[in-house]
This record gives structure tokens, C-alpha cells and sequence, in this order.
């Protein structure tokens, strides 16, 4: 027979023959196609494609632990392509440091996997492929909140543009990953399945299939009469940024794109992620060149700033005037990036080289506050890696009129880092039904609509001003209210039935 011709269950066959280094070598390939519908790639179908053969690959998994070390190297797969920009910040003193970028992709790849590894194990234990729907998702659940928080390049991010990513209005990221999983299971079954088995489905696949491919609703105009915002991208790569002799280069640009002539009044500049060159503490000569170059229009900008020994990471709102009228600290660190974990730990015992609060590394500030814009009305500032987490986005007690993202992504690369945080801004903006303006140092600058549909936007690696109108907010989005608990226990409950109903022969070799 043609092999071009051979029936699935013979292919089947086939593959579970192979030795379990040759399908942990297929499930990491697999799980790299997964990933194609993460930016900079944007393939949603291929992606839940990607997901389909999974589902029925891992049919002949086996025992627990082979389900175990196949789910790991799916997921090490799908890691190493989606986080690939992970060697970028390496290679900004690649003589100091780019020694180590491979090494660093591989260990975040390897250690993000063995959730995908533990959800594998769990559907083993089930005994049902099926199961998959149900504990990836909660891997991913456990992903965003363990140790504090990494659920960068989740499924549901490759949904962004199409029909489908707008359901996270009502359940969220995490609610959408089951979706994704649901559709991949479906397509599977059609391929593997007969009778009325394979009619349901074929059901559930052609809704998941044409919610993958519907694109998602055109950018929202925004009213005529709505205050404009300039966004500053003085495009600073970071091997530069923090150069004495390009320091008043950078800066002097950001200074002109600021004073540059507007079509009309702006409301607000804002200027991205530390873009004062200076501490906020010492920089007030600094901070009136800014507002000089505003003019009328007050200013929120990045600085970094002392409170006694401690560092913060801040955004501050100065007025026209020059008085600082509003800051934020940023309360979500990068660890290892932005602080050493354990340092506040080894200073009760004598070591103080790694303790915050002694000034190495940054200190969280207090956690999520609006500020108060004047006519722009409440803002929730979000600086850089705030933007990944749901949990922060929805966690201040007032409702802001919009959200406001300045970001520091020269570390990201030029390839996908940058995309993929854009996107991940994107997706906050629709679970929360609110616009957000987007200030990154060397892009992408953006003004995000609440359907998470970008309305303007600056190129990567161009320095520039974006000038837009204020979107307006939509009503309160059933996830901003619920939050991620209502998908948790409904995951728990199903899988706690499918724990009572799993069947007595499990997976066997």
C-alpha cells in the first residue's frame, strides 16, 4: 500500500513501536509546531494543529511515566521556540555574558516543561487523553502563580487575533486555554474515532475550527473630541542605553520628539520604562527639561528612585508645573532580573549582598493603584512584566478608565520578545474590557483598543512619537469580576470526576 495512503490506526501502530527516545524526539517537534501561533508567527490554526497531534500521539503514551517524560518534551519543545528571545539579554555584553544565553533558554525551557510533563502524568493517571483539557490548563493555572508567576506564551496568547481570543472577556486567559485544548481534542478524535463518537466531534471541531479562523472585530474609532496622548520611543538599544557618552544623545532625543509640533493640544506624554537618566532623587534638573519640553501637557515617565536605602522601579506623573503629582512603584519583580530571591533571608543571618533593603536590586512597591489623570481621568499604571499577569492587571480596587503599559523591551530582541509582550498587553486589555496606551523605549509603542485590537502603533527599533486619541472604556467584563477563580474550581470538579470515572485499566505500555 502507498504510504501516502496508509490508514491512521496503521501510523498508529507504527509510532507506538518506535523506542521512547524517538517519540520524546516527535513530541518535542510537536510542541514546537504548537508554539507557531505564538508572535512573531501568528499561525492559529497551525498552532491548534500542533495541540491535535498530541492528542493523539499521547494515546499510546503507555505508562505514567512515559506520559510524564512525553508531556515534558512536548513542553520543552514549545518553550524553546516561544522564549527563544531569552538569549537576547546575554548578548548585550555577549564577551561577559553570551556564553551563557544557551544554557538559559534550555534550563527556563526544561524547568517550564515539567508542568506540561505533570499535566501528562495527570491525564495518565486518568487514563483518558481527553483528560488533557482539563490539567494543562491547570498546569498553566499553576505556571502563572507559582513562584510568583511566569505564564508568558500561554496557548491561548496564539488566539489573539482571531474570533476565539475575544472569549477572554468572559473566562479569561486560563478559561481560554481550555477552549484551545477542547478544539484540538475534537480535531483529533475526527481523525481517530468512527461512529457517533467521531459526529460529536466533528461538531465540536468545525465551531472551534471557525472561531479560529473568523478574525476578531475591526480597531475601535475613537471619539473626535477625545484627548490626545503622545507616546515617546526614543529607541534606546540597551548596550546604549546606559552609555555615559550616548546617555545625553538618547536623551536629547526623547526631548525633541516631545517638543515636537502636534495637530492638536496634548492631554499627556508619556515617556517609557527609566527613560530619566538619572535617580528621581537627584535628577530634578532632568525632570524640568522634560516638562519644559511638554509644555502644557503634564508627563508621566520611568525613573528609578530611593526611598531611605531601598530601590523602586517607577512611574511618575508630573504636572505642567513640574510637581510630581503621583507614583507608582512597580510591585511584581523579575527574579534574578530585578531582584535576588532569598536576599531579605540571608540578611537576618549577616549577608547582605543580595537583600533589598539594603539597596541591592529592587523592593516591590505596594502593589496595584490607579493614578489619577485629571481629564484622562484613572489610569492603572503597569510597568514591563506586569503586563504578563491577569492577577495584577485585575487586582486594584478601582476600576481605571485605562490601562497604561511603559516598558523597557530592548532586552526582549528584535524577533519575537517584543511581539509576544505586545500580544500578552493585547489580551489584558480584552479581559478587562479597557484601552490601553502602550510606551516602550524601542517599541512597540501602541494604542491598544478594549477589544484588544491595536488602533496605532510605532515599528520596533524606531524612534518616534505616537500622538492618539483616548479610547473609551466598555462596561465591565465578567472576568475583571470573577477573576481566575471560577475556571480553577470548575477545572478542579471535572477533574475530579474524571478521577471517579477513570477506567480500571489505565495507560499500559
Amino acid at each position: 500500500m502507498n504510504k501516502a495512503h496508509m490508514p491512521m490506526p496503521d501510523l498508529m501502530s507504527r509510532y507506538a513501536k518506535l523506542s521512547l527516545w524517538a517519540r520524546l524526539g516527535i513530541f518535542a517537534v510537536l510542541g514546537a509546531v504548537a508554539a507557531l501561533g505564538q508572535a512573531p508567527f501568528g499561525w492559529a490554526l497551525v498552532s491548534v494543529l500542533g495541540f491535535a497531534s498530541a492528542f493523539g500521539l499521547y494515546q499510546t503514551a503507555g505508562t505514567q511515566d512515559r506520559a510524564f517524560h512525553i508531556g515534558w518534551a512536548y513542553g520543552f519543545g514549545y518553550f524553546l521556540l516561544t522564549l527563544q528571545w531569552l538569549v537576547s539579554p546575554f548578548l548585550v555584553e555577549p564577551e561577559q555574558h553570551g556564553w551563557m544565553a544557551p544554557f538559559a533558554l534550555a534550563l527556563m525551557s526544561a524547568g517550564l516543561a515539567l508542568f506540561w510533563g505533570a499535566a501528562f502524568w495527570i491525564a495518565g493517571r486518568v487514563g483518558r487523553p481527553s483528560a488533557l483539557i482539563v490539567s494543562l490548563p491547570l498546569t498553566e493555572l499553576a505556571r502563572a502563580y507559582v513562584f510568583t508567576g511566569f505564564a508568558w506564551g500561554m496557548p491561548a496568547y496564539g488566539m489573539v487575533d482571531s474570533a476565539l481570543g475575544q472569549g477572554v472577556a468572559w473566562i479569561g486567559s486560563h478559561g481560554l486555554n481550555v477552549l484551545v485544548l477542547a478544539t484540538a481534542w475534537a480535531i483529533s478524535m475526527v481523525a481517530l474515532n468512527s461512529g457517533w463518537l467521531r459526529l460529536v466531534a466533528a461538531f465540536v471541531a468545525t465551531i472551534g475550527i471557525a472561531s479560529v479562523l473568523a478574525p476578531a472585530p475591526e480597531a475601535q474609532e475613537p471619539r473626535a473630541d477625545a484627548p490626545v496622548i503622545r507616546l515617546i520611543q526614543p529607541n534606546a538599544a540597551q548596550h546604549e542605553k546606559w552609555d555615559p557618552d550616548l546617555i545625553p544623545v538618547i536623551f536629547e532625543r526623547a526631548l525633541e520628539l516631545t517638543r515636537a509640533e502636534a495637530d492638536a493640544p496634548i492631554a499627556l506624554t508619556i515617556w517609557p520604562e527609566t527613560s530619566l537618566p538619572d535617580i528621581l532623587n537627584y535628577g530634578d534638573d532632568l525632570l524640568s527639561q522634560v516638562t519644559r519640553a511638554a509644555g502644557p501637557s503634564p508627563v508621566v515617565i520611568g525613573a528609578n528612585r530611593f526611598v531611605g536605602p531601598r530601590l523602586y522601579n517607577a512611574a511618575v506623573y508630573v504636572a505642567a508645573d513640574g510637581e510630581i503629582q503621583a507614583t507608582y512603584d512597580k510591585h511584581h519583580l523579575v527574579p534574578f532580573g530585578e531582584y535576588l530571591p532569598f536576599g531579605e533571608v540571608l540578611e537576618r543571618f549577616g549577608i547582605y549582598g543580595m537583600a533589598a533593603s539594603q539597596g541591592h536590586g529592587f523592593s516591590p512597591g505596594a502593589g496595584a493603584q490607579v493614578m489619577d489623570l485629571g481629564p484622562l481621568g484613572l489610569a492603572l499604571p503597569l510597568i514591563c512584566y506586569e503586563v504578563v499577569f491577569p492577577q495584577d492587571v485585575r487586582a486594584s480596587k478601582v476600576r481605571p478608565d485605562m490601562l497604561m503599559q511603559i516598558t523597557n523591551d530592548a532586552w526582549f530582541g528584535d524577533f519575537s520578545g517584543p511581539f509576544q509582550h505586545l500580544v500578552q498587553a493585547q489580551m489584558r486589555a480584552m479581559e478587562m474590557g479597557l484601552p490601553m496606551v502602550r510606551a516602550a523605549n524601542t517599541g512597540v509603542s501602541a494604542m491598544i483598543d478594549a477589544r484588544g485590537r491595536i488602533v496605532a502603533q510605532l515599528p520596533l527599533n524606531e524612534a518616534g512619537f505616537l500622538d492618539v486619541r483616548r479610547q473609551d472604556p466598555l462596561p465591565q467584563t465578567l472576568y475583571a469580576w470573577v477573576g481566575d477563580a471560577p475556571i480553577l474550581v470548575f477545572l478542579l470538579l471535572v477533574l475530579a470526576v474524571y478521577l471517579a470515572l477513570r477506567p480500571r485499566n489505565r495507560l499500559t505500555p
